[in-house]
């Protein structure tokens, strides 16, 4: 729990009340969660204007947490989809809460069955996918499209739903991760240590930053003329939210930040891409609820591979 913005070391564990399910919604006995950069960022107030969503002097949000996996063990009235007993996981994009061993969250939203019965561990798998949809989702058949950062949760995610789309996917990343994006699917691998990837010879309909560690100045030449560049962060001194305004007044769209919608209709295709096998989590490392602090320090190091998850079970 949060009551102030700052560090890693301004979290502390609570006993709380337990939340009672309001008509419509479920309660979750939350058995797995995630530490995220959107985690991290809302602990940190990072980037300052975001406190007009998140609490302008304190976080809206005391706990902390979108992913969720866990087992229903109470239902609201007027829920019909879900039964007491069913393995759930999905996210809570509006108020998080997810870092609790209990969460409530509208039968309607995004929360969908856990597929193939997956170990809750292993199903922790929405923001990410959730924030690379927000840009992947323009793919279709054939597009070519490069994503720069294929490793972590983001750039994983958006490699194999590039892939589901049809997509010819390019991915970048250094030489410890070199053999991942292979895995989950991308056509061609180019490790940054090794290759200018800003002079491949080639241009892309997409080209996705899933880390922010680059811009559209770097990355212009490799658009084709309706080409998309898309970064998840603000970019060198904010390039890319300023970019981003100017190109979507011309109604060109040529530089966006990825902003994801439609959280229920998303994890409900997520489902099913699961359990077609075509869309797997990539994961890190696990931390235990008391170890909250380091996994937040681990997560802001920068050099996680895939999704750091939480183990609430114990």
């Amino acid at each position: 729990m949060i009551e102030r913005y700052g560090e890693p070391d301004v979290l502390s564990l609570r006993t709380v009340p337990l939340p009672v399910p309001s008509r419509g919604e479920v309660r979750v006995r939350v058995h797995a969660s995630t530490v995220t950069r959107t985690d991290t960022a809302t602990l940190r107030a990072h980037p300052f204007f975001a406190r007009a969503m998140t609490g302008l002097f304190r976080p809206r949000m005391r706990i902390l947490g979108l992913d969720f996996a866990g087992e229903i063990d109470l239902i609201g009235e007027g829920v019909n989809a879900f039964d007491v007993g069913d393995r759930v996981f999905g996210i809570s994009p509006d108020m998080f809460g997810a870092h609790a061993e209990y969460l409530c969250v509208p039968a309607a939203g995004a929360i969908a069955r856990i597929p193939n019965n997956l170990p809750f561990h292993e199903a922790v798998v929405g923001e990410g996918a959730w924030y690379a949809n927000g840009t992947t989702r323009i793919l279709s058949e054939g597009m070519p499209c490069l994503i720069y950062g294929a490793s972590g949760a983001i750039g994983t995610a958006a490699v194999q739903l590039a892939k589901a789309r049809g997509a010819r996917v390019v991915a970048v990343v250094g030489t410890r991760h070199v053999d991942l994006p292979g895995a989950l699917g991308a056509d061609r691998v180019v490790n940054y240590e090794k290759e200018d990837f800003s002079a491949l010879g080639e241009t892309f309909d997409l080209v996705l930053d899933a880390v922010g560690k680059t811009s559209y100045f770097k990355c212009r030449s490799l658009l084709t003329a309706n080409g998309i560049y898309s970064a998840t962060d603000l970019g060198p001194g904010w390039s890319n939210i300023i970019l981003g305004g100017f190109y979507g007044a011309t109604g060109s769209g040529r530089v966006r930040v990825p902003f994801p919608d439609d959280a229920p209709g998303f994890i409900q295709e997520l489902a099913t891409l699961m359990s077609q096998g075509r869309f797997r989590g990539v994961f890190d490392r696990s931390f235990s609820l008391d170890e909250m602090v380091d996994a937040f320090r681990y997560v802001e190091t920068g050099q996680k591979t895939g999704i750091v998850t939480v183990d609430l079970s114990s």
